[in-house]
């Protein structure tokens, strides 16, 4: 069993976005190749309409898919291709933009104004750059939870968690993305695939990822059912940590427990050219792609 050590922790920072949406940006727009397949991962986590009302008006994807995870309010969405739905506390939507599409999606508070969740963008290969466009919309309900014996909670979105299989399939980066809670004080393991690049984001409580690595560290006490823990270097709220290679990542929950999200995929390795929300593998084809939209011919006649 190795266990994989940190490469990096690092806070996420405040970005507006769209026509103004406030939101936290745990890594995009830098190094592409640092969480290889994915490329940027938005928390838009609000509590004030006033923050993110104005929404994400019409706008072009292409080369690019994009996973849209809501926790409180709702997001509507629609496409140049005629699309559309509504996405609620707990749904997921897997859109794979592909050879291009025009979309917008427009948060709506919940009753008390809350508008959470996170948006993943994950790269195409060259291969699949130019698919047709395909959305996976995941209602809740058909999101598997698994609840371990030691109080955690997994919701499996993506992959595969102990034989249980998230609903989203096809994917190129063979991801799997997991939601999940461990109790405070509480030790685990979670089993990745060696192959794949991993980064867990913390939302809720805190957690020691390193714990495995390094036991000893820091002394921070807490009584605990009568037993003295410690607890080494806490990650808290809109903390990421990028993993290097091992078999599993370990952690050990603080006072309050913790809630992440556990991310893992298989490295494209290939060229990026990036610009906005269009990911091609060379210039001449980002320019193409922006010249395709000055014209009028983005959108596939296939589609």
């Amino acid at each position: 069993m190795s266990f994989r050590p940190i490469n990096d922790t690092r806070t996420a920072q405040h970005f507006l976005e769209g026509a103004g949406v406030s939101l936290f940006r745990a890594f995009g727009f830098k190094d592409p190749e640092e969480c290889d397949p994915f490329l940027m991962l938005d928390d838009f986590r609000n509590d004030d309409p006033e923050k993110f009302k104005a929404g994400f008006p019409w706008h072009p994807h292409r080369g690019i898919e994009t996973i849209t995870y809501v926790l409180e309010g709702s997001v509507e969405h629609q496409d140049s291709l005629g699309n559309k739905g509504m996405l609620s506390g707990g749904d997921v939507q897997w859109m794979t933009a592909g050879s291009g599409i025009m979309h917008q999606e427009m948060p709506i508070g919940n009753a008390v104004g809350q508008m959470h969740g996170f948006q993943l963008w994950a790269n195409l290969p060259k291969s699949k750059k130019l698919v047709q466009p395909r959305y996976q919309d995941v209602n809740s309900r058909d999101i598997p939870l698994l609840e371990d014996d030691d109080g955690s909670k997994i919701k499996v979105i993506v992959g595969d968690y102990k034989g249980i299989t998230g609903p989203v399939d096809g994917i190129a980066a063979d991801p799997q993305y997991l939601d999940v809670y461990v109790p405070p004080y509480k030790d685990k393991k979670i089993k990745i695939d060696a192959y794949k690049n991993c980064f867990a984001y913390v939302f809720q409580g805190s957690a020691d990822f390193a714990y495995s690595s390094n036991p000893v560290g820091i002394r921070i006490e807490k009584e605990f059912d009568g037993e003295e823990l410690n607890i080494r270097d806490l990650s808290g709220n809109r903390t990421l940590i990028r993993f290097d290679t091992g078999d599993y990542i370990s952690l050990k929950a603080g006072p309050e427990g913790v809630r992440f999200l556990l991310v893992a995929g298989k490295p494209i390795k290939e060229p990026v050219a990036w610009h906005g929300p269009i990911v091609m593998n060379t210039r001449e084809e980002l320019a193409r792609a922006f010249s395709d939209l000055r014209n009028g011919t983005f959108i596939s006649p296939l589609n």
